[in-house]
C-alpha cells in the first residue's frame, strides 16, 4: 500500500488529512516538529477510524524542521507522495513578517528539493486564498479563479498573506525551472472552519471562538470564502488518485460571508448565550487599527464583497462542498460541547 508523507501532521487540516488517508487505506508517515506530539496525533486520529487495528504499523512519525535538513531524505525513504501541508498561521500580525515568510518559503522549497532528491515526484502543496485575493484594486463583487494571484509587494498586504503568496510562488517557479518532473498540486483552502480532531486547533477556529464568547462587542464588514476541514482534507486526498489535477491550483471555498453574518449563524445555534452580531462602523476600525496591528491587517478588506469561483476543484475531484454555515455550526458546536468558550 502506498505510503505518504504528511508534512505538519499536528495541525488542524493536517490531522483530517491523516485520518482520511487512514481512512482511505494508505500508510502514513507524519513529519513532527517534536516526537513528543506524536501521541497527539494518534489519539486525535484513533477514535475516528473505522478500523483502529495495526495503527501504530500504518502510522508513523518523522522529526524535522522548515529550516533545517536534518532528517528529510530518511523521512522521504519508502515514500511514493508528499502531502506538504507545514506553514505557520497566526491569528494575529506577527512583530517580523519574516518570522512567517522564511519558514513558509524555505521550509516548501525545502520540502520539494528533498521530494525531488528522493525521487519522490508526485507532491500536492496546502496553499491558501490567501495567495489569490490580497491584492489592491480589486473590483467590488470580483469572482476569483485560479488566475487570480495576490500582490507580495503591496503595502497592504498582511504577512501571512505574503507568506502564502510568495510560498506557492517559489513552489511553481522550482517546478517549471528546476524539477519539471515533480507533478505538482496546489490546494488553495478559504477560510477552514468545521469540527477539529482534538482540543489542538491552532489559529483558524480562534476566530469562532471570539465570536462565540462575544470577545468584540461589534464585528468588522469583512467578507470571507469559507471551507469546511473535511473537505479540505478530501481535495487534498483525491488529489493523489486525480492525475488532472496536476500542474494546477484548486480553489476550495463553500461560499463567502460577511463576519457579522458567520456571528448571526452562531447566535441562532445557541440563542442562550449572547452571540455579537453588530457591524462595526468602518470608521471605529480604523482608529483601533492606529494601535491595534490585528485590525490595521483588516481595513483593506472593509467592505470588499469577493465571490471565489471553486469550480475547478467541483469538476476535478468531484467535490460537494459542505455548505459554509455548516462548517461554522460544526466548529462552533465543537467547542461549546468541549468547554473552550
Amino acid at each position: 500500500m502506498a505510503r505518504i508523507l504528511v508534512t505538519g501532521a499536528s495541525g488542524f487540516i493536517a490531522k483530517h488529512i491523516v485520518l482520511k488517508l487512514l481512512e482511505e487505506g494508505y500508510h502514513v508517515r507524519g513529519s513532527l516538529r517534536s516526537m513528543n506530539r506524536a501521541g497527539e496525533v494518534i489519539d486525535a486520529v484513533r477514535p475516528h477510524l473505522t478500523d483502529q487495528a495495526d495503527l501504530e504499523e500504518r502510522l508513523t512519525f518523522a522529526e524535522l524542521d522548515l529550516l533545517s535538513d536534518d532528517g528529510w531524505d530518511e523521512a522521504l525513504d519508502g515514500v511514493d507522495a508528499l502531502l506538504h501541508t507545514a506553514s505557520p498561521f497566526p491569528i494575529g500580525a506577527p512583530d517580523n513578517e519574516d518570522d512567517l515568510i522564511r519558514p513558509a518559503v524555505d521550509g516548501t522549497l525545502r520540502a520539494l528539493r528533498a521530494a525531488r532528491s528522493a525521487g519522490v515526484n508526485r507532491v500536492v502543496l496546502t496553499s491558501s486564498i490567501a495567495s489569490v485575493m490580497e491584492r489592491e484594486g480589486l473590483p467590488d463583487g470580483k469572482t476569483l479563479n485560479e488566475d487570480d494571484w495576490s500582490d507580495a509587494s503591496s503595502p497592504s498586504i498582511d504577512a501571512y498573506s505574503k507568506s502564502k503568496t510568495l510560498a506557492e510562488q517559489a513552489a511553481w517557479d522550482f517546478v517549471r525551472d528546476e524539477a519539471p518532473e515533480l507533478q505538482l498540486t496546489v490546494i488553495n483552502p478559504g477560510m477552514v472552519f468545521g469540527p477539529p480532531l482534538d482540543r489542538h486547533f491552532g489559529s483558524s477556529l480562534q476566530l469562532l471562538q471570539r465570536m462565540v464568547r462575544s470577545k468584540d462587542p461589534a464585528l468588522p464588514q469583512i467578507c470571507m470564502p469559507i471551507v469546511d476541514v473535511r473537505d479540505v482534507a478530501a481535495l487534498h486526498v483525491r488529489s493523489l488518485s486525480a492525475p488532472a489535477s496536476i500542474g494546477h491550483r484548486h480553489l476550495g471555498s463553500a461560499g463567502v460571508m460577511w463576519m457579522p453574518d458567520m456571528a448571526e449563524v452562531i447566535a441562532e445555534q445557541f440563542p442562550d448565550r449572547k452571540i455579537a452580531t453588530r457591524r462595526a462602523p468602518n470608521w471605529l476600525v480604523r482608529i483601533i487599527a492606529l494601535f491595534d496591528k490585528q485590525a490595521r491587517e483588516a481595513v483593506p478588506r472593509l467592505d470588499r464583497k469577493v465571490s471565489v469561483d471553486s469550480g475547478r476543484a467541483r469538476e476535478v475531484f468531484a467535490m460537494e462542498f459542505i455548505p459554509a454555515d455548516e462548517a461554522i455550526r460544526a466548529g462552533a458546536a465543537y467547542l461549546v460541547e468541549h468547554n473552550l468558550v
